[in-house]
């Protein structure tokens, strides 16, 4: 069977989401009730730095399309900022959608801190209060919806608290759930440890629950990578015949033979995992349908679309420049069309 990079297709210029005014990211898609597709992705606006803005700033979005391509038009603010008491209160990101059942469930990253927004023209970054704070304050939540228009049941805690002493002391971020038949969940998910009084580098844990709602349990002490080969992020998994399969951003390039290029990896049941016999799952380097041939600035946060059972469609956050989050002018959700991989050799 040929590999998913082997089966990328040409990207429709026009398809995905963007909005004017804001920074957009983190797209993930599901089939509603009414049939259309329907995007959740993080905006914040755009007088504020693209990185780190979202810290403060992100917001989590639904937009529609008639089509897996798109283009997507926004609709509404689906988890909005909600106060600073709340763990998720000045800032939900990264959102997944699943759907199960007759429910939606909405992994997502929340974040808060107690000071006031940056103003418009007014100085923020990496070094400003808000930023490390609402850093540090990174966890991993759900939402839950009878509809995919909502409305959405927020818990009042995280379902990914961090562990002290453990790999995943200072933030957990970036979920990436795998929901079974009978409600049971897998989920990967992003980890920082406390070094110091600074945060190490970013690994890769799993936990599971006997339903989705939790209680979440994370099943091993050490990254299911190593850390000193594995320098990953942006995880998506998903169930295979064989286990589970996995793909996820190669920071350095040293995996799949591009910097910011993806991973494909396989585990027999989510735990032990390895390198796919052809690791690379996608590419910074992008076809589109007007025949340009075009390597972006980002290519980040993949979300596969499965369709009776197979990958249809691989979206990815992006953005034009030459690469780094500060030289970027814009950023959006693109998608690119995935060909069948059935009855190929």
């Amino acid at each position: 069977m040929n590999s998913l990079f082997e089966r990328m297709m040409p990207a429709p210029r026009e398809g995905g989401f963007r909005m004017e005014g804001y920074w957009v990211w983190c797209g993930s898609v599901v089939k509603g009730e009414d049939g259309k597709y329907h995007m959740f992705a993080s905006r914040w606006p755009k007088h504020l730095p693209m990185h780190p803005g979202w810290l403060v700033g992100s917001e989590i979005v639904r937009a529609v399309s008639d089509t897996p391509e798109g283009p997507y038009e926004f609709r509404e603010v689906a988890l909005p900022a909600r106060g600073a008491e709340y763990w998720d209160g000045r800032c939900t990101h990264n959102p997944h959608i699943v759907k199960h059942g007759d429910e939606y469930l909405l992994y997502y990253m929340g974040s808060t801190h107690p000071f006031p927004d940056p103003e418009p023209g007014e100085g923020y970054g990496l070094e400003d209060p808000r930023c490390i704070v609402a850093r540090s304050n990174k966890r991993v939540g759900l939402a839950v919806a009878k509809s995919v228009l909502g409305p959405w049941r927020r818990a009042d805690a995280p379902i990914l608290p961090v562990r002290p002493g453990k790999f995943d002391s200072y933030l957990t971020s970036n979920p990436a759930p795998c929901v079974h038949e009978d409600g049971s969940a897998l989920l990967v998910y992003k980890a920082r440890r406390y070094e110091g009084r600074s945060f190490g580098k970013m690994t890769l844990g799993v936990a599971a629950a006997e339903r989705y709602a939790g209680p979440y349990r994370v099943l091993t002490d050490a990254p299911i990578f190593p850390e000193d080969r594995f320098h990953v992020e942006d995880p998506f998994i998903w169930k295979s015949e064989n286990g589970f399969e996995l793909i996820a951003k190669d920071m350095d390039g040293t995996l799949c033979g591009e910097k910011h290029g993806g991973i494909h990896a396989r585990s027999s049941d989510g735990l032990e995992w390895r390198l796919s016999e052809q690791p690379k799952a996608y590419s910074r380097t992008v076809r589109w349908d007007d025949g340009s041939v075009r390597t972006m600035g980002s290519f980040e946060r993949p979300f596969l679309l499965f369709q009776d059972g197979e990958p249809t469609h691989l979206f990815a956050a992006t953005a034009d420049g030459p690469g780094g989050f500060r030289h970027a002018a814009d950023t959006w959700n693109m998608v690119i069309p995935i060909a069948s991989g059935r009855n190929r050799s």
